[in-house]
Order: C-alpha cells, then sequence, then structure tokens
C-alpha cells in the first residue's frame, strides 16, 4: 500500500495518468483498453504471481510491446533474475525505484 500512496502522489505531481488493477484480470483488461506505455508491479504482491503476469503479457502479441517493470526488496536477487527469465524488461531495487519514481514516471 506505501508504494501505491508513493506512485499515486508522484503522478499527481507530475500530472501523469495512473491505474491501479486489483489483479491479474483486471490489469490484462485495462492494458488491451489503455495500451499504456508501462506497467508497474510489485514483485512481492500478493493477490497477483508477478511472474506468470509477465508471461501472460509477453506472450499476447497486443500487449507484449507494454515496457514491464518490476520492483524487489534488493536481498531478493533470486527474484530479480526469475523476474527477468519471465519477461520484465526492467528489474529494479525497491529503493532505486523509489528514487527514481519520477524519472520512471515521465519516461
Amino acid at each position: 500500500m506505501l508504494f501505491v500512496s508513493k506512485i499515486r502522489a508522484a503522478a499527481e505531481h507530475l500530472g501523469v495518468a495512473v491505474r491501479f488493477a486489483r489483479n491479474s484480470d483486471a490489469l490484462l483488461a485495462s492494458a488491451r483498453e489503455d495500451n499504456p506505455n508501462l506497467i508497474i508491479v510489485d514483485l512481492h504482491a500478493q493477490k497477483i504471481d508477478p511472474l506468470a503476469l509477465a508471461k501472460a503479457l509477453k506472450s499476447d502479441p497486443e500487449l507484449q510491446g507494454i515496457e514491464l517493470l518490476g520492483f524487489f526488496s534488493h536481498v531478493q536477487t533470486d527474484l530479480m533474475i526469475e523476474a527477468t527469465k519471465a519477461g520484465y524488461d526492467r528489474v529494479m531495487p525497491r529503493s532505486a525505484f523509489s528514487n527514481d519514481l519520477a524519472t520512471i514516471l515521465v519516461g
């Protein structure tokens, strides 16, 4: 929840539109409808399987071009490797994600 608030506040400050999905199905439907430039995923999310989500996005011809960024706890480098293999375009520690959030959002 902390990162949702942080992302929302940064987006509002920058005038960038963001949407938050509650589950994988909602995210995939929203991606088809909105054709976003970027999807950001907390790799520790409990309500979705972030690795399965990446595979679904990257195997769908309509959605595979959307940049997929995942952030994770810096101590879980194994998760970083798994996410990269699953199809994430960028994977970064939470601290780097927080520090670079404005740049990431205006991309």
